[in-house]
């Protein structure tokens, strides 16, 4: 199973559409996980066409995809259990307070953004996976998104995809 992460496209604002690079991504996906901040709902329905989509909430979506996405969500793919958060706050200590909000969850991994800068650690057993942003350079000299290969109940493959 392949899993296209991404996060923080905020679009229109700082793209008008998905780039090329994360479209041809996105046609080998069993299935997409934004982690927030996509602005309009539209992206939710166009991301739907390529494959099944977890979506989450970000600080800066519209109120219309605030009304249609939680906050967080927590789910179990291919024998992975997944959380799914924004974030919120500065960049450091991002992951301390994304894993407070799961540390009764048991996870095996947790997919958040927020600060467009990509992250891939292992921190007590759960991977802590940003996408960065595919459409925003402010936080990171480049774009990226991310891809997780889940096959025999394993994590075979986390791995953030750079492009320019």
């Amino acid at each position: 199973m392949r899993i296209i992460v991404i996060s923080d496209t905020h679009i229109p604002e700082r793209a008008k559409e998905l780039p090329p690079q994360l479209i041809s991504a996105l046609k080998e996906a069993s299935l997409i996980v934004h982690a927030g901040d996509i602005c309009e709902y539209w992206v939710v329905e166009e991301l739907r066409s390529f494959a099944p989509i977890f979506a989450v909430q970000g600080n800066m979506d519209r109120a219309d995809v605030k009304a249609k996405l939680k906050k967080e969500e927590v789910f179990e793919v291919a024998g992975q259990r997944i959380g799914l958060i924004h974030g919120w706050g500065p960049p450091w200590g991002i992951e301390e307070r994304v894993g407070k909000v799961f540390e009764s969850a048991s996870l095996d991994v947790i997919i958040f953004g927020h600060t467009h800068q990509p992250l891939k650690k292992m921190i007590g057993g759960v991977l802590y996976f940003n996408p960065g942003s595919p459409t925003d350079t402010v936080f990171a000299p480049y774009f990226s998104y991310g891809v997780i290969d889940i096959a025999d109940g394993m994590i075979q493959k986390a791995e953030i995809v750079r492009f320019e």
